[in-house]
């Protein structure tokens, strides 16, 4: 059954907007767990400009689902997620002049130091994951560097399906939901866990959905927008709902 991973970094910089204490990222992993969650996804950046080192800790006290803690490959951040130990560590390309993470991670450029990222996690009985494009000589080097999960960036996806005009079936779209699928074959061919996410929303995110084999999505901006109109716990449960509509279609004969 397909699992869906709630970020909440943007309930943080709410928070820090205001330089206050609310609202509580705990107090929205609560949230999406009774919507339906089955992850929680926090970005612990190198600038801290959401996300906090106390908020980590606290969310692998409390929160009663799967923790996943993005993060740089430095050895900050490898030793702050080998002290806390999260269920799962993610590694992500980061740059302080950008608004969110805008690729994918180029493993092939950088194997030496991600293995060693990736070994130190290991030691540390965590899970590795790596964000990266849908490209084979990625996820090939993610195999070759020990990680256990890939999610493929889906951003061009959702890209192609907004400007296409939310048409599912246009060519830009299909082409580009063939690059994730044909990098998810890869990725189990591989032995890897085949997880996805970047700017999926409730209009383009049964697509990906439906790829064979997917594990988990990892969703945030398009939930927490739409908390702010229903409520986090009725957003997590819209969008879980339509990620068991999309399998069950696609189990279909």
């Amino acid at each position: 059954m397909i699992e869906l991973g709630v970020n909440i970094d943007h309930v943080a910089t709410i928070r820090e907007a205001r330089c206050t204490y609310e609202p509580d990222p705990v107090w929205a992993a609560v949230e999406a767990h009774l919507g339906g969650a089955d992850g929680i996804t926090i970005h612990l950046r190198e600038d801290r400009r959401h996300i906090q080192d106390a908020d980590v800790e606290r969310l692998r006290d409390l929160a009663q689902i799967k923790l996943n803690l993005e993060m740089a490959a430095t050895d900050e951040m490898i030793a702050i997620a080998c002290r806390i130990k999260p269920q799962m560590a993610m590694l992500v390309p980061e740059g302080r002049h950008e608004v969110t993470t805008e690729g994918g991670l180029d493993i092939v450029a950088q194997e030496t130091r991600l293995r060693q990222s990736v070994d130190r996690l290991a030691d540390a009985g965590i899970v590795s994951s790596v964000f990266i494009n849908a490209e084979p000589a990625q996820v090939e080097a993610a195999a070759r560097i020990g990680a256990r999960v890939c999610e493929i960036h889906t951003g061009p996806y959702a890209h192609a399906f907004y400007t296409q005009g939310r048409d599912a079936e246009s060519r830009a779209v299909l082409a580009e939901l063939d690059k994730v699928r044909s990098a998810g074959s890869l990725v189990r061919d591989l032995g890897m866990r085949f997880n996805a996410g970047h700017a999926l929303n409730y209009f383009n995110v049964q697509p990906i959905a439906q790829l064979t084999g997917i594990r988990e999505l990892h969703i945030g901006h398009a939930i927490i927008s739409r908390a702010v109109f229903v409520g986090l716990r009725e957003a997590v449960r819209e969008m879980k709902r339509l990620l068991r509509e999309a399998q069950a279609r696609a189990m279909r004969p």
